[in-house]
């Protein structure tokens, strides 16, 4: 009886110390969003909801049959407050800084490089702190205007 008890408490105390081990391997996963940006100039995901401070993994594929001259694609997300067209219409011109305005720069949270028909990109970024709905825009020349565009909701 005594070895039984014995063993039933070992047993517990491992099951104590393990709980929380377990619990912190799946809190410290980062989630992931797959992305794609068509031909169609619009991103098939045009909402993402996330919490403050998040880290969230995107995959971005641009899936086109077009050359890369005439239909690329990116994401680029701009903080709170940022004149969204006045950010994508100087971006269009920034060719030689991935279509990123230089004037800009400071008001850009995330963005992935541009990227022809067939290629994809992952990268990890943290969510901002603030909650509000935070642009997100292709700034490939046109493509803004044709609505490739969307929405970071942090709440």
């Amino acid at each position: 009886m005594k070895r039984t008890i014995k063993t039933v408490i070992t047993l517990f105390t491992a099951l104590i110390i393990a709980i929380p081990a377990f619990a912190s391997q799946e809190s410290d996963e980062i989630r992931t969003i797959h992305i794609k940006g068509l031909d169609n100039m619009k991103f098939d995901v045009e909402l993402i909801e996330a919490a403050p401070g998040e880290t969230i993994r995107i995959v971005f594929e641009t899936v086109s049959n077009m050359p890369p001259q005439a239909m690329a694609h990116n994401i680029a997300v701009v903080d709170l407050g940022t004149d969204v067209d006045a950010f994508a219409m100087a971006s269009m011109s920034a060719r030689d800084n991935e279509y990123i305005a230089p004037d800009y720069e400071d008001k850009v949270i995330f963005n992935t490089p541009m990227l022809g028909g067939g290629e994809s990109v992952e990268m990890e970024f943290t969510v901002p702190e603030v909650t509000g709905d935070y642009d997100f825009v292709c700034t490939f020349p046109g493509h803004y205007m044709a609505g490739m565009v969307g929405i970071l909701r942090v709440q």
